[in-house]
């Protein structure tokens, strides 16, 4: 593609290749008559424009868009997978060749099983054994061809789990989380005139947390909650709840172990070596987060457009072994093998995807804020983002303590990455297709306790129970 090509998209659209010349680095994405197309400008500033609704990161969209896979890998600073493009598309070449041979070899074969069966009714015998051979040659040779397809599909499998998803033009090129960029702010931030204390501190002060003796039974990383703050804990899980049922979410309790299948379905496999703990002797993995069951949920579906979009909330345990830079916090909640969370999760036609996107974050705002908790909105860079997200922004909640912001959930765009794999389909007018999923983190109450009790300690230790919560603590407006 070159400027000036005319690209004809359908009966209804045609669109001039331009070079813009400048300093052009990139635009927010165009979403032209449907939502399903991008406009995107890379170094050459020359206009790129791909389908966003259009099944992405398929096999067939690498092979035809090489240049546009590895700038993208080149923008998610993973430059050590650049050669995977070119690898798996000699795959691919070598085994669509096979497949090629194969088709011809059966052919051949049923054409000389035919010829055997009248040689046997004309009584030539011989000619009818000297036949069997060639077809038995081709039986060998055919094994052999569909041995080395299956070693070929495996490989070409494994690099494409490996490929990231193609990024969405909007988010901005950065290695890491410290080049995120800030979008919004919500709520006023409030530095109280006394020193706040650890979160831990506050918690044993009110005898709310018993971290010595999680430890003797489970190691680091664990913690005993009791009293009014394992109450508060369920307070705000039950109130986060009945937050999503009224915004129209089906509340859903899902699995807490899944298969295989589906965590190799739902991420990478970086990160399911950095978080997912496997059931010894079985093909189980205790979930890291609900989101990964109530999407698998709709593993090898096909779903009539017109019930869409399925919006789904769940609580549950989670569990993950938080292996990498960050690890664990010896004396705190905010990096733990085991905690709760409850999610949200949109399953949906590619053209409302943005749509829900925004939606689902605004849903987390909204519920710190109905908490009187100032939040704010941070768009994640490119270097930031899990190999099959699209796009993502990240919710933090405001830290007097620590006079800053910190993150308390997530929202992802995924594209149809997590569909593909799990083959969740849409059955619609002009045929099947992949539908897009979402999901979004409405609270992990051991962060939020955290926001929670900074943001409402008094000077004397006590910590005030906004009227949000009190129906769910008995009518309590204070904890002390």
């Amino acid at each position: 593609m070159s400027v000036g090509d005319t690209l004809f998209l359908d009966d209804r659209l045609t669109l001039t290749v331009s070079n813009l010349g400048g300093n052009a680095e990139y635009f927010r994405p165009i979403y032209l008559w449907d939502g399903s197309f991008f406009i995107s400008v890379f170094e050459n500033n020359i206009i790129y424009i791909y389908s966003g609704g259009k099944n992405m990161l398929d096999l067939k969209f690498v092979r035809e868009n090489p240049e546009l896979v590895k700038q993208n890998i080149k923008n998610k600073f993973q430059d050590s997978k650049l050669g995977l493009v070119d690898e798996v598309i000699a795959l691919d070449a070598e085994l669509r060749s096979a497949k090629q041979e194969a088709d011809t070899l059966r052919a051949n074969r049923n054409k000389i099983s035919k010829q055997i069966g009248g040689l046997m009714a004309q009584g030539k015998k011989e000619e009818a054994e000297e036949m069997k051979k060639k077809v038995t040659e081709h039986s060998e040779s055919l094994a052999k061809l569909e041995a080395k397809e299956g070693e070929l599909e495996e490989k070409v499998k494994q690099i494409m789990m490996t490929i990231p998803n193609i990024i969405d033009p909007s988010v901005p090129i950065g290695k890491n989380d410290s080049e995120n960029v800030e979008l919004e702010r919500f709520g006023e931030p409030v530095v109280p005139d006394f020193e706040i204390p650890y979160h831990t501190e506050i918690m044993e002060k009110l005898n709310g947390i018993d971290l010595d003796s999680a430890r003797k039974v489970a190691g680091n990383g664990f913690y005993y909650l009791m009293g009014d703050i394992a109450r508060l804990h369920s307070a705000v899980i039950s109130y986060a709840r009945d937050f999503m049922i009224d915004r129209g979410f089906t509340y859903c309790i899902p699995p807490y172990m899944i298969r295989s299948e589906v965590v190799t379905g739902v991420m990478s496999f970086a990160e399911m070596d950095a978080m997912m703990y496997k059931i010894e002797g079985e093909d189980l993995y205790l979930i890291g987060t609900s989101e990964h069951s109530m999407i698998g949920k709709f593993i090898d579906t096909i779903i009539p457009e017109e019930t869409l979009p399925k919006t789904l909330t769940s609580y549950s345990p989670c569990f993950r072994k938080e292996k990498g830079a960050h690890g664990i916090e010896e004396r705190g909640v905010y990096r733990i093998h085991q905690f709760e969370k409850q999610e949200m999760i949109v399953v949906c036609k590619p053209e409302e995807s943005m749509m829900w996107y925004d939606k689902l974050w605004k849903n987390t705002v909204d519920l710190f804020r109905s908490l009187d908790i100032p939040v704010r909105t941070l768009e994640c860079c490119s270097g930031d983002l899990a190999d099959l997200k699209v796009k993502s922004v990240d919710v933090e909640a405001w830290s007097p303590r620590q006079k800053k912001y910190f993150e308390v959930g997530s929202c992802s765009n995924l594209g149809d990455a997590q569909a593909r794999r799990l083959k969740i389909r849409i059955n619609g007018e002009n045929g099947k297709y992949f539908a897009h999923t979402l999901n979004n983190t409405v609270v992990a109450p051991p962060r939020m306790l955290i926001a929670f009790l900074e943001n409402n300690l008094n000077a004397d230790g006590t910590v005030n129970i906004p009227k949000a919560l009190q129906p769910y603590m008995g009518g309590k407006t204070v904890i002390k």
